[in-house]
């Protein structure tokens, strides 16, 4: 809560609004940053945001379509990052589809792990290494450039679907130390 204050506190500054400002006051796109801003209850659980955001999810199918700004806010056009960090100790993984895997997507989190410094621990995190796919979790035994085992057959590679993020639109909104805050939103009606 303190958050959206800091966002609606910037956003009042504007000199049409007044120090009170209310989603329904603003212009469209003053509107969709304030709503989209709203963090408990998010914009799906506050009356006057809905229409408004419906509007802007229908306005998103049609050709032509480019997001309304809120100048004043100086957050611009929202981001968009569809995955959640990689856990500590993991690197981003990717897959690779179409002609020549030219498409490539950052759905993946990958691990290279030593399997013999711990194996207890190894093995009831990871199961048997041999098992290719246990519970989405993949492991593989690295090999060096000449087809052997690397390390005497103790590195492994552990890949693991990348979490989706539940928010994965975001408005970066300056506050009023013009520090920017981030707030995750989505587009689910």
């Amino acid at each position: 809560m303190r958050r959206l204050l800091y966002a609606v506190t910037g956003l009042a500054a504007f000199a049409f609004l007044p120090s009170g400002a209310k989603a329904q006051d603003a212009e469209f796109g003053c509107r969709i940053l304030l709503c989209a801003a709203s963090q408990n209850p998010s914009w799906q659980g506050v009356p006057y945001c809905v229409p408004p955001m419906k509007k802007l999810i229908r306005d998103m199918a049609k050709p032509g379509f480019s997001w309304p700004i809120c100048h004043e806010a100086k957050a611009g056009k929202p981001g968009h990052e569809q995955y959640e960090e990689c856990p500590a100790g993991s690197s981003v993984g990717y897959s690779e589809s179409g002609r020549e895997g030219a498409n490539r997507t950052p759905n993946k989190c990958v691990q290279i792990v030593d399997r013999c410094e711990n194996r207890g621990d190894f093995q009831a995190r990871y199961g048997d290494a041999d098992a290719n796919d246990r519970a989405n979790i993949k492991v593989r035994t690295l090999h060096n450039g000449r087809g052997n085992l690397s390390d005497s057959g103790c590195k492994v590679q552990i890949t693991m679907p990348r979490p989706q993020r539940s928010n994965p639109y975001f408005f970066d909104i300056p506050n009023d130390k013009d520090d920017k805050e981030r707030f995750w939103f989505n587009l689910r009606t």
